[in-house]
This record gives structure tokens, sequence and C-alpha cells, in this order.
């Protein structure tokens, strides 16, 4: 009985022990630490990229407020091309890293089911044990020692025992908890992965829109200052006349905005739609609206807000929502208005348009949450530079309608646009977190 005692204990003890000195065993651990490093490098690369994407922004800063000639256009075009370029670099090494991180998640995984296995295994050998050793009462034990010092030798040794089983029991428990904690980031990895491999083909997309855009400009101007500075008056023309159909179209519209089915004014239901802020301009009766109101069809009044940013900054959905409609009014010659816009529905009784991107990357009838990528930053339509277009709306107000709706000598004709009563307008900075 007391050798079976002893036996037992130093199967409970000593088994785990010799399972983490299996060459197995140091295998995983050694290509553990070969991923730990190869993620460490990637993060200092990530670093050094983060640096040329941040130079590049600045030089846009700079070149987006020169004169809007054919050369700064050109020299816009090409450091946009540069930065997308970077932002493309840094998609691919987060990728990397990312999957990385998964393969490591996957070893560690593995490790701690091995661990279960083996203290599993521990438990089954002391329960087995102590079966064949509960033939014998204390009582049977003690008759079987000659001194009584001997019988509470075997007794600790018994207790020992017992107490190993608690340890091999509370450390299951633990290897247990921690696999459901590693599988659960395995998920998250592998959920972000998928997320950026997304990003990544519409990065790609928006440096391809940056070349087209570049050899479009070219073969347009015929590389003359004069051909260029006509365009520009041109699309100034075509969207004055847009905007003022539209806007006597709206103010004949008849809303009226009742308080109780919008939030509060001043309560930030909103976050901000870019991870950066910069107003480039405000809501309504701007100076810059005052000095341009032929821009905004007579009246000097900007239906939202414009907010800077370098072409391809991913724009987040500031709310959970339902994409009600996308539309590119590019894709209708001479329509010189939003360019590539998105409509989302919220719950709260808002709406809010984003307008000028580059790249849409949602579908009329998706859900999206609040945080998640809907587009990227352009200047399609009429733009003079990169930026978003953010407006607010009360949801009941707005509806999407075909230009040749409003008015059927319109050159845009066929193209969608959001339509809402003046008084559906809603200053976006009554619901955004201060700046």
């Amino acid at each position: 009985m007391h050798t079976k005692l002893i036996a037992t204990f130093l199967i409970g003890v000593l088994l785990p022990q010799l399972l983490i000195l299996a060459p197995s065993s140091v295998f995983a651990e050694s290509e553990l630490d070969k991923l730990k490093n190869q993620i460490e490098d990637r993060g200092s690369r990530l670093s050094e990229i983060e640096a040329e994407i941040a130079k590049f922004e600045s030089q846009l800063s700079v070149v987006g407020n020169e004169k809007k000639t054919l050369q700064s256009a050109i020299n816009q075009l090409e450091l946009e091309r540069k930065k997308v370029n970077a932002e493309i670099s840094k998609t691919e090494n987060l990728i990397t890293s990312t999957d990385l991180q998964i393969n490591k998640l996957v070893l560690e995984i593995s490790n701690t089911q091995e661990d279960i296995g083996a203290t599993e295994a521990a438990i089954g050998s002391i329960i087995r044990q102590e079966y064949k050793a509960s033939d014998d009462t204390l009582i049977e034990l003690l008759l079987q020692k000659n001194k009584l010092s001997e019988f509470w030798g075997a007794y600790e040794e018994y207790e020992k025992v017992r107490d190993s089983m608690s340890e091999k029991v509370s450390n299951l428990d633990s290897f247990q908890a921690l696999l459901m904690e590693k599988q659960s980031e395995n998920e998250q990895k592998r959920s972000k992965l998928s997320s950026l491999k997304n990003q990544y083909t519409d990065q790609n997309e928006v440096l391809v829109n940056n070349k087209n855009e570049n050899n479009q400009l070219l073969i347009v101007t015929k590389n003359e200052e004069r051909n260029y500075q006509q365009l520009l008056a041109s699309q100034k023309a075509d969207r004055e006349k847009i905007i003022q159909e539209l806007r006597d179209f709206e103010s004949q519209l008849k809303f009226y905005l009742d308080p109780t089915t919008v939030p509060s004014a001043g309560t930030a239901v909103f976050a901000w739609p870019l991870e950066k802020i910069v107003v480039t301009q405000y809501f309504g009766g701007t100076e810059f609206a005052a000095r341009n109101a032929s821009v905004y069809g007579g009246r000097a009044y900007h239906p939202g807000i414009d907010l800077g940013a370098p072409r391809g900054t991913a724009i987040h959905a500031p709310l959970t929502g339902t994409v009600r409609a996308t539309g590119n009014t590019d894709a209708v010659p001479g329509c010189s208005s939003w360019g590539k816009w998105t409509l989302i529905d919220h719950a709260n009784g808002l709406s809010t348009l984003y307008a000028h991107q580059d790249v849409i990357s949602v579908v009329s009838g998706q859900k999206v949450t609040t945080g998640e990528t809907i587009g990227y930053i352009g200047s399609t339509g009429y733009s003079t530079g990169p930026h978003l277009h953010f407006t607010v709306y009360a949801k009941d107000g707005v509806t999407v309608r075909k230009f040749n709706e409003i008015k059927t000598v319109t050159s845009c004709g066929p193209a969608s646009t959001p339509v809402a009563a003046t008084d559906a307008y809603i200053d976006p900075m009554l619901y955004l977190p201060a700046l």
C-alpha cells in the first residue's frame, strides 16, 4: 500500500514535467520565439512606413494650399500616388504581421491543448492509483504497520497524493480558460485579417483611380495651362447650374421637422468619420459660402461640413446604420456634383451623407457598425481637392431622386442624388464630439 501511494505521487508530480521536456514541446517553444521576433521586425517596419506617410501628408498639405494650376494638380496627384503606395505597403505589412500572430496563436493553442491532455492524463493516473489502493481502509493500513510512525508516514504520502490531485484539477481549469482566451483572440485576428485584405483591395483601386485621373488630365489639357484653367471654369459653371436647380427644387419641398423625432441638439450621437479631424468648412452661412454664393445656388449656404484629408484616407461609419443608397454622379459626363456618395440611415431619426469619395466600400441595404470602413477620401464630383463632405439630414426629410426628376434640362440626367427640403438639413456639429 505504501509503495502504491508513493508511485501515485511520483506519477502525478513527474509526468507533466517529463512532458514539458519532450522534444516536440522544445521545438514549439523555438518556433514561438521565431514568430515573436518576426512580429517585432514587422512592428519596426510599420513605424518606418508611418513616418513616410506622415511626410507625404505634410507635403500634400503644402501643395493643396498652392494656387490651382496644371503643374500643382500633377504634383498633387504624384504625391497622392506615393502616399497611397505607402498606405498599401503598410497594409501589406499589417496583413503579414496578422498572419504571423495567427500562426503564433495556433502554436499556443496547440501547446495549451497538449498541456490539457497531459494534465488530464496525470489526473487519470492518480484516480486509477487511488482506486487500486482504496481496498485498504485506514484501520487495515494501521494494522499493517509495526509502528505508529510508519502509519503516519504512509498517511502523509496519501495526503500528498490528494494535494497533487487538487493542484492538477486547478491547473486543468487554468489551461482550459487560457485555451478559450487564445481561441477568441484567434477569431478576432482572423476577422481583422479579412478586413485588411478588403482594405488592401480598396487601396489598390484608389491607386488605379489616381493613375487614370492623372492620364485623363494630361489627355484633356494636352499639358497646357490655358486648357486646364478652361476645364476648371467649365466644371465650376456646370456645378453652379446643377446646384441652382437642386436648391430651387428643394426650396419647394415641404417638410416640418418634429424635434421629438431626432436627438437633442448638443448630444454627441456620432463619432467623427475620420481619425484625424481638420474642418475646412462648416455648416450654413460660412465665409467661403458667402464669397462663393453662386456655388450654392445663389445662397450663401453650405449644407454640411467639409473635412480635409489626403486621398485614400479611410472613412468610418460614425454610428451603426443601414446603407440606403450609393451613387456616382461622375458616371454621367458633365455632372459636377457629389461624385461618389453614400447615404446611411440611423435608428435615431437621422441620416448621413458622405460625398466626393474615391472608393465606396459598401452597398445598398448593407448593415454597418460604428467605426466600420465605408469608403475612402477622394476628390470626385465638383471638388477643389481631396476631402469628405459630411451632411446630416432628418431621415424622414431626405429621399433619393434622379436629377432628371428635379429638372429635365439638367446635364446630370439619370444620375441619382439625395434630395431634402431645406428644413431637413441639420448642422452636423450639433451631434459630433467637441474638437
